[in-house]
């Protein structure tokens, strides 16, 4: 059996400037839904959404509107995390201000099986009860496993299972880049 190339190619789906326009696409649709930013919290799902969070704290600034920010680690409420998986890094929840009366918009790099976002909330909750939830994805692939839907979209893109999207930010990688691949491929 052969396999073409071509197939197995990494394929980008965002560039640095596509991510950017997304990332402010987005803190437009929150300050539409919401009206206002006053009731507004940022969250991001370490590692990836944490750092979208930041800037989208960044971008919310810089339109006049300081924005609080927290972090949230869902390593120990993943449902799958004693099945086989190496041992879960456990890295820190900081959430420097009161849930009560907020509303929390969670941050995540992608949204694929919906289980990240369902631990996020179990994570959540464990600190307060904020006034809503809404969800803010870079990239929405599909293929949910549960019944939960992102708010606030920067990309949404048909992918098959046998395929991975890999963020690249600057942060952490050096360049912000989406990338399309075939999982398993460097």
């Amino acid at each position: 059996m052969s396999v073409n190339p071509a197939s197995i190619e990494p394929r980008e789906l965002m560039n640095a400037s596509a991510i950017a326009d997304a990332l402010d696409a987005i803190v437009r649709a929150i300050s539409q839904r919401n009206g206002s930013l006053d009731a507004i919290a940022l969250v991001g799902i370490r590692t990836g959404g944490l750092d979208l969070a930041v800037r989208l704290q960044r971008a919310m600034r810089a339109g006049g509107v300081t924005v609080p920010l927290g972090a949230i680690d869902i390593a120990l409420y993943r449902d799958d995390v004693f099945e086989g998986l190496p041992r879960p890094e456990v890295g820190s929840t900081d959430l420097p201000f009161s849930l009560p009366g907020k509303i929390v918009v969670l941050v995540d790099d992608v949204l694929y099986t919906g289980r990240t976002v369902r631990a996020a909330l179990d994570a959540l909750v464990d600190f307060g009860r904020p006034r809503a939830v809404e969800l803010a994805a870079l990239v929405d692939r599909g293929h949910r496993e549960l019944p939960i839907q992102a708010d606030f979209v920067g990309l949404r893109v048909e992918t098959a299972r046998d395929e991975q999207v890999k963020v690249l930010l600057e942060e952490r990688d050096g360049v912000d880049r989406v990338i399309l691949r075939k999982r398993g491929l460097g």
